[in-house]
């Protein structure tokens, strides 16, 4: 079957089974392979997206289910001339990261938090990122980073 969706601010459309998850949907299909999978239970988050400006773990929703509707990977976050949004500036600023492979995951629900409630307090920034593992950072500088670019124009966090 052929799936049609706009990534990334394009109409973008393959063939695919109808069993296909949306995560192998946009690395395979569509090439855009900064969706990461991790456990494909949605326990990890590594493969959060966002669609129709929501967050979704895209390892347990076909890609059919999401056909005609608008998604937004990671490498649709970053700014129109190319630049870091201001959440993946703030990443980098911070030290976010390590082994970098949690961090679009991170990124994705940071922006979905920040555009829901643009002055979160640190709880609620940990709280929100909860269903988002990092085994690596122990998340203390990803909060640094949310917090940073708390308050920021949230045209800025995504170019939704």
């Amino acid at each position: 079957m052929k799936v049609t969706m706009t990534v990334n601010g394009r109409p973008m459309s393959a063939e695919t089974e109808g069993r296909t998850l949306l995560s192998s949907f946009l690395r395979e299909g569509l090439g855009l392979t900064g969706t990461h999978v991790g456990c494909d239970t949605t326990q990890c988050g590594a493969c959060t997206v966002h669609v129709d400006g929501e967050p979704v773990k895209s390892c347990t929703v076909l890609a059919q289910d999401v056909a005609g509707k608008s998604v937004t990977t990671i490498e649709g976050m970053a700014n129109k001339d190319g630049s870091l949004s201001v959440i993946q500036q703030a990443f980098q600023d911070h030290h976010g990261l390590q082994c970098g492979f949690c961090t679009p995951g991170m990124v994705m629900i940071s922006a979905a938090l920040l555009n829901e409630k643009p002055n979160p307090t640190e709880e609620e920034v940990r709280h929100y990122l909860k269903g988002n593992i990092c085994r690596c950072t122990g998340y203390h500088n990803i909060v640094k980073a949310v917090m940073a670019a708390a308050g920021a124009d949230s045209r800025k966090l995504a170019a939704e």
